[in-house]
């Protein structure tokens, strides 16, 4: 008898980092290339990534995966997960992470069509921050979206992050040059991560018995 995969991936719970409402984000796993691999072949998913309209191969895709999870403290990706399901729905992380100065940038790709508008993006934003401020220590977060993005720039807002500049006439698409929107987010405008910092705090005194 055939088994569903996805079914199969459903069964067990996956191991997670961070625990939000409705998403949470957890390590890269190795038996996700297949569908990481069906993402990023998705043209509509490039459409906002700005990557080129052609295939990508499983090989190409394993070649990311073990370059992800070698690359040390300047990048970190995870796993992005629809919490009722267990279903794993995309990816995020931060790249050129630089603990000198406190920087990083950010992304995130919503995989899973039917995935898309139910407010995931926003909050694994936010769940991503909250990491990078309060786990990482770092200051200024900042990233990079396409003028037509209206949905990712709606969910950037939302989770905090500012337009600071833009890149005008830059992106090619539909017939139509669009501007590249720079957005930011510092550790003083954002706060402390209201999921990750009852973890990360130094211990209490114990009273003496």
């Amino acid at each position: 008898m055939q088994t569903n995969p996805q079914r199969e991936l459903r069964r067990e719970t996956p191991l997670y980092n961070i625990v939000g409402e409705k998403t949470a984000l957890g390590p890269l796993r190795k038996d996700l290339v297949p569908l990481y691999t069906r993402w990023y072949n998705d043209f509509n998913t490039l459409r906002t990534l700005g990557g080129m309209a052609m295939p990508i191969t499983l090989e190409q895709e394993e070649k990311w995966y073990e370059g992800a999870i070698t690359r040390g403290a300047t990048e970190v990706a995870f796993t992005l997960y629809e919490l009722s399901s267990a279903r794993p729905i995309g990816n995020t992380g931060l790249s050129e992470i630089d603990f000198r100065n406190r920087t990083a940038e950010f992304g995130i790709t919503i995989g899973e069509p039917n995935a898309r508008g139910q407010g995931y993006g926003t909050e694994a934003t936010r769940l991503m921050l909250g990491y990078a401020f309060t786990a990482l220590g770092l200051h200024n977060v900042m990233l990079h979206v396409f003028a037509y993005n209206l949905a990712g720039i709606g969910a950037y807002t939302k989770a905090g992050f500012k337009e600071f500049g833009r890149r005008r006439e830059s992106q090619f698409m539909g017939g139509k040059y669009w501007d590249v929107i720079h957005m930011e987010c510092l550790a003083t405008e954002w706060g402390p991560s209201p999921v990750l910092a009852d973890i990360f705090k130094p211990d209490e005194q114990r009273q003496s018995p």
